[in-house]
């Protein structure tokens, strides 16, 4: 059944609001409710977010937790920072999609100022470190409901009510987002596929590394074979970071793969762009 994502600064209220979510599902719905996040894998977090393979290890902990108690009868809410830059609400996108099920987004909407009194005023073992709290809000990027896996979103600010029934709604109501060739498990039908998925995401990357020359950040880069565009990254990148995310997109590029060989370009570069961003 349909997933919830809190978002929002550290201290920002997530957990208060995952808590309130929980209690109106069970109270309305009958169903099962599972929160998802730090505490239920018991990751100290001053230690997790100093340590960016510690960070990495705990999200990817955090989606398999998701993947695994995502079901066709239970309510999910991840209460974590999910937005603390990196590509994990696409992939929790791409989860629901493969899923078959509804999801919305809770944005806890506050201040620096706000968040950090609430950090000063918690148990002292449940605050974040100032130098891990600063870097997390520098780090947070809002979600944008022109995304697809931003919407529904619904902004919360510290003195709002819930809008319960629009929440409801949009998870109970709305249908969910049909899965795709990226998204839906097929069988390997053949060794074409694996031919095309190897030559084609070699000459994505050629496309940007020539690009490097002549290219200036903002600039969109024509990748033939794909209608999407390559948005040109603020920062060089090397052919061995391009590489690693070759693989890191054929590894499940293989055990996602696609009859139509034509969305091989569109799947590499929507990839691209959200993982080097």
């Amino acid at each position: 059944m349909p997933l919830v994502v809190m978002c929002g600064y550290p201290c920002s209220g997530k957990t208060r609001r995952a808590e309130e979510l929980k209690e109106h599902f069970e109270q309305n719905t009958g169903r099962k409710v599972h929160v998802v996040g730090e505490k239920s894998l018991d990751a100290e977090k001053n230690i997790v977010y100093s340590d960016s393979q510690q960070e990495k290890n705990v999200r990817a902990a955090l989606k398999a937790e998701v993947e695994r108690k995502v079901n066709k009868d239970d309510i999910v809410i991840l209460d974590s920072l999910n937005y603390i830059k990196g590509k994990l609400p696409y992939e929790l996108f791409c989860l629901i999609k493969h899923a078959q099920t509804p999801h919305c987004l809770v944005y806890c909407l506050t201040s620096d100022d706000v968040s950090t009194l609430w950090n000063t005023e918690r148990d002292s073992s449940e605050q974040y470190t100032q130098d891990i709290f600063d870097a997390l809000v520098l780090r947070f990027e809002a979600p944008d409901s022109r995304n697809r896996w931003d919407s529904p979103l619904f902004t919360i600010l510290k003195d709002d009510n819930l809008p319960y029934e629009a929440i409801s709604d949009a998870l109970f109501k709305r249908k969910a987002p049909p899965p795709n060739q990226s998204t839906q498990s097929q069988p390997l039908s053949s060794t074409n596929f694996l031919y095309e998925l190897d030559k084609i995401t070699q000459e994505v990357l050629m496309v940007i590394f020539n690009a490097q020359k002549t290219s200036v950040p903002g600039d969109l880069l024509t990748v033939p074979g794909a209608t999407e565009k390559i948005s040109f990254f603020l920062h060089i990148i090397n052919m061995a970071e391009l590489r690693k995310l070759r693989r890191q997109f054929i590894s499940y590029a293989k055990t996602h793969p696609t009859e139509n060989t034509g969305q091989i370009s569109n799947m590499f570069v929507q990839y691209l762009n959200k993982s080097l961003h």
